[in-house]
């Protein structure tokens, strides 16, 4: 019998462990996030890439605690803004500022903006203790609204405007947007091929060491 795999979401939004939950349900890993854990420090998003923040978030948890840990960097990138705010996209507004702070502070610039074309951008590491790690990224076009819209969700979701479905990210049910979401795009590229996973985590996890005992010596 397998034995189900513990894995860490890097993070403490509830949010994203609800997405990231549902997404890989079926599967036999106990999935848990930082807020199962005591007190660990806190990772320095200061990486220019997104690849490079998720990487940093999942290697550095997974070795602190050492389980396989998951880690995404998502933002948003507005084509008007140049790409902003991009990696940017949690601290905008700035470090301790809302999800509705951060979707003002984006309303305001993008006030006299015609274009108002936009991507939700998601990359996800998982790495094991011992360094390595696989990637994925998916992203999401969309448009930029003149006001919020929704109130599920999170982060930039109200103001997140999804043609195709006539919804922004916040007017979807959690279902509904991980069907099209950047991040749920992301999940199903790791959700079709976990079983393999799976087995790349248990090939790369240290083996425990053998001690022995002082009764087992000859």
């Amino acid at each position: 019998m397998t034995h189900p795999i513990s894995l860490v979401i890097a993070t403490r939004n509830q949010g994203k462990t609800a997405e990231i939950r549902d997404l890989l349900q079926g599967f036999p890993i106990r999935i848990m996030n930082l807020e199962d854990f005591g007190p660990i420090p806190v990772v320095e998003e200061d990486g220019e890439t997104f690849e490079e923040n998720a990487y940093k978030k999942a290697s550095f948890t997974a070795r602190v605690l050492g389980i396989p840990a998951l880690a995404d960097d998502s933002g948003l990138m507005v084509d008007a803004l140049g790409g902003l705010p991009g990696v940017q996209s949690a601290r905008y507004a700035g470090p301790h500022a809302t999800d509705a702070e951060r979707c003002e502070k984006l309303l305001k610039e993008m006030k006299h903006q015609t274009d108002r074309n936009a991507a939700f951008v998601c990359v996800l590491s998982l790495a094991v203790p011992g360094g390595p790690a696989l990637t994925y990224e998916a992203q999401c076009n969309g448009h930029i609204t003149h006001t919020p819209a929704g109130t599920s969700g999170f982060g930039y979701d109200p103001v997140f405007y999804y043609p195709p479905m006539d919804k922004t990210f916040a007017q979807m049910t959690m279902g509904e947007k991980s069907r099209v979401s950047h991040r749920g795009n992301a999940l199903r590229e790791l959700r079709e091929e976990f079983d393999k996973v799976m087995t790349w985590i248990r090939q790369h996890m240290p083996t425990p060491e053998q001690f022995m005992c002082e009764d087992d010596a000859p």
